[in-house]
């Protein structure tokens, strides 16, 4: 398993450019939340503590706070200015209590999370092995991770179209749902469940689809990208490159989405403590 270079300051900003346009283009990402979360009702857990990690604009966020009424329900984000509107969700006295900070270095104490959710955010991971294991570090014992990411088809028609024009990256690589089985495994998670499924969506001409993913901030972010702008010669080249792919007047857009839980198990090992407490989240986006 090959490292994953993510420019992180590029997606950081790219994502806190989008923050105003992200909710009208992330039809996907509502979608995907939406399938997730009902996975909660299969599950017995009362948590006290819940975190949305890569929590966006707060949409799932939202939906956590009408799942669990009892429970504090707090917002992590890298793009401070996601947070500005996640800090918005709920109502005047139960609102979200956010942070802004780096989902592989958690600023939360060991065990002291009972639940985290995270909708289609792990994909941004540099290092998935150390986003794992705080996680797990994070988690009380007997608490859950539930959580999507993207698998390695995401895309595939974009990716094969470029691929005819040039050798560089122009898409993110994603990982195999059986390499992060394996992560899960190996860093001490308990009864790890993956599984996955495909989600097509249609476009009428590729530069919708282009649109929608520079709207919710999805640009290449790899620290091998391509440099500089991309001439007219090879955008379109590009188009008709895809065009390949139309069918029945549309154009498909494929993303593999990654489905993922696993319980943190009664005793494990924990690596050192980060003293920021919960009750200081809130802070971070003030």
């Amino acid at each position: 398993m090959s490292e994953i270079l993510i420019d992180k300051e590029r997606a950081r900003c790219a994502f806190g450019r989008s923050a105003d346009s992200y909710d009208d283009a992330a039809v996907l990402q509502r979608e995907v939340s939406k399938r997730m979360l009902e996975r909660l009702d299969l599950v017995t857990l009362e948590p006290k503590t819940v975190l949305d990690l890569g929590c966006g604009t707060g949409e799932q966020t939202q939906q956590l706070l009408q799942r669990y009424p009892k429970a504090g329900i707090h917002a992590l984000d890298f793009a401070l200015p996601m947070l500005h509107r996640a800090r918005k969700k709920g109502r005047w006295l139960r609102r979200p209590r956010c942070v802004c900070g780096d989902m592989e270095h958690l600023p939360l104490t060991n065990d002291s999370v009972d639940l985290i959710c995270s909708n289609l955010a792990f994909q941004w991971a540099s290092d998935p092995v150390l986003l794992y294991r705080e996680c797990l570090r994070v988690l009380r014992p007997n608490g859950l991770l539930m959580f999507t990411t993207f698998g390695p088809d995401t895309l595939q028609e974009l990716r094969a179209a470029w691929a005819s024009v040039d050798d560089h990256a122009h898409v993110s690589p994603f990982m195999d749902m059986h390499d992060l089985g394996d992560i899960l495994v190996n860093s001490g998670y308990a009864a790890p469940v993956m599984d996955v499924e495909r989600i097509v969506l249609t476009y009428g001409k590729v530069d919708d689809l282009m649109r929608d993913l520079k709207s919710i901030g999805a640009h290449n972010a790899t620290s091998g990208r391509q440099r500089g702008l991309t001439g007219k010669a090879r955008m379109q080249a590009m188009r008709e490159a895809y065009e390949c792919f139309r069918c029945d007047g549309v154009l498909p857009a494929t993303y593999e989405v990654v489905y993922g839980h696993a319980w943190a198990p009664q005793k494990a090992s924990r690596a050192s403590e980060v003293t920021v407490p919960l009750n200081m989240l809130n802070k971070g986006a003030d």
